[in-house]
């Protein structure tokens, strides 16, 4: 037999050979795309934790808008009503500690065409922080010391570094949880933390729609919030 007609055979069944195979590929794909992760690798995984908390104390915006012709005159007449707000607040148990001036502005009011100065008015904006069981009371005094305009309750709790804490440590149980079971399906030990990055989702405030508060204490309830904590962990595979 010449070399041409072996080189010929030797190719022919080579050729047999790689189809064989491929078609036993195809009948069992978990053959043929077996995936394994090679040793010295790293695993990366998310854990989440979360603290159920009560709200224990409000925060307020109040304010007081005054009118007068002149600067002078409303910024005199909105520092008196001002006063008296915040005079009232401390006489009614809130630390000076807890109030905090935001906003003291002042600005031209004009006739319908714009060309003419007709007065000033001014405005006094306090921040106030209060348990949450003084909260309601607190907006009706202020409404009657002379507030004409507030916001909130913005609502959370005074133990947030704590109980942030646990949740911190729930999401690393949750990560490392999550990175074992990745380990066990892939066949792979898992090692040691390489890295560790945090992230968070603190509380969100609660709003309320006041309806009369010139007359009556609203009530605000405390409701449930969540303390959200996240943190991204690499471990070591081998």
């Amino acid at each position: 037999m010449s070399g041409m007609n072996r080189l010929g055979k030797i190719l022919f069944a080579a050729a047999v050979l790689l189809a064989v195979a491929a078609i036993a590929g195809v009948a069992q794909p978990h053959l043929g795309h077996t995936a394994i992760v090679p040793a010295g690798t790293a695993i990366t995984v998310t854990g989440n934790g979360t603290v159920d908390v009560t709200p224990n104390r409000a925060s307020f915006d109040f304010g007081v808008t005054s009118q007068a012709a002149t600067a002078a005159e409303a910024m005199r007449r909105n520092a008196s009503q001002a006063r008296a707000i915040v005079d009232a607040l401390k006489k009614d148990g809130v630390a000076s500690s807890q109030i905090q001036t935001t906003e003291v502005s002042l600005w031209p009011q004009t006739s319908s065409d714009g060309r003419q100065i007709t007065g000033y008015q001014a405005s006094n904006s306090v921040h106030v922080t209060t348990p949450l069981g003084k909260a309601g009371n607190l907006v009706d005094v202020a409404v009657g010391a002379g507030a004409n305009s507030f916001g909130g309750p913005s609502l959370d709790t005074a133990d947030k570094s704590s109980l942030y804490a646990q949740a911190l440590k729930q999401a690393v149980a949750d990560a490392k949880t999550k990175a074992q079971a990745i380990a066990d399906a892939t066949g792979v030990a898992l090692g040691a933390v390489v890295k560790v990055t945090e992230g968070s989702n603190g509380p969100r405030p609660i709003e309320f729609a006041a309806a009369d508060t010139a007359t009556a204490a609203p009530p605000i309830e405390a409701g449930k919030q969540q303390i959200q904590a996240s943190v991204t962990v690499t471990y070591s595979a081998s």
